[in-house]
């Protein structure tokens, strides 16, 4: 299985920070996000491995880390096909939202907020795509977040980091998706809020010369595709199967 690189990168940060802490080489208590050891103790390394640790070895490792290495890689594959730099700007934007509300909720492991984020992008992305829980019921791929917000309700777990990521993805989606449809059809000056600066272009071997002459295919696809009752259909595009499953 051939995993993009940035989604293998994360997945192998994530594994060997666990592979660490189950072999006593570091301890977890140095991992978590901790507002006054980071700002006042300088332990600046805490912003980046509150994203990194998702517990010990165990069966809810396991199945973050399907989620981690399924949905991330859909979304690298799939809608960041060929741009590496947004995808990278879609991980920064949700790291940079979740470390400012952290403080606020006491949350000190946020990977699993930004898997969430993750989840919910794709499942906007892919409204078409059917789903089955368990096979009890189905459903169109833009629910699988609150599914599994439900189930982990009744499960009786905290689900602060849950709706932290959704509502970090809905925000993300919106800026990226939505908001340019329309300050393009309204005429707004300002068209691209989340627009990788050139030198995460550079970083990621994605900067193109500026062609004054190409449309953004979002908005060109997007505003071909209106619907009678004037709201905008936003484009769409197939990703992979779901991790539960999937029917026509």
């Amino acid at each position: 299985m051939d995993i993009p690189v940035i989604s293998r990168l994360y997945f192998t940060g994530a594994f060997l920070t666990t592979a660490g802490c189950a072999l006593d080489i570091i301890s977890p208590f140095s991992l978590y996000f901790n507002f006054d050891l980071i700002f006042h103790h300088g332990q600046i390394w805490r912003l980046i491995t509150t994203y990194l640790f998702f517990g010990m070895f165990s069966v809810d490792f396991l199945f973050h880390m399907f989620f981690l290495v399924r949905y991330c890689r859909s979304l690298e594959e799939g809608d960041f096909r060929g741009r590496t730099a947004h995808f990278v700007m879609m991980i920064m934007f949700g790291v940079t939202f979740m470390t400012a509300v952290a403080p606020f909720v006491s949350v000190h492991f946020l990977g699993s907020s930004l898997s969430f984020m993750m989840v919910y992008v794709w499942g906007r992305r892919n409204e078409d795509m059917r789903m089955s829980f368990l096979g009890i019921f189905t459903f169109n791929a833009p629910y699988l977040p609150w599914v599994m917000l439900a189930f982990s309700m009744l499960l009786g777990h905290p689900v602060t980091i849950d709706v932290i990521g959704i509502l970090v993805g809905h925000t993300y989606y919106f800026l990226e998706y939505v908001y340019p449809v329309v300050a393009d059809i309204r005429g707004w000056k300002v068209k691209k809020i989340l627009e990788p600066p050139r030198v995460l272009h550079w970083i990621c071997g994605t900067y193109q010369e500026p062609n004054h002459l190409h449309q953004d295919w979002r908005v060109f696809e997007t505003r071909e595709r209106v619907h009678p009752s004037g709201s905008y259909w936003l484009p769409k595009m197939m990703g992979a199967n779901s991790i539960l499953s999937t029917s026509e």
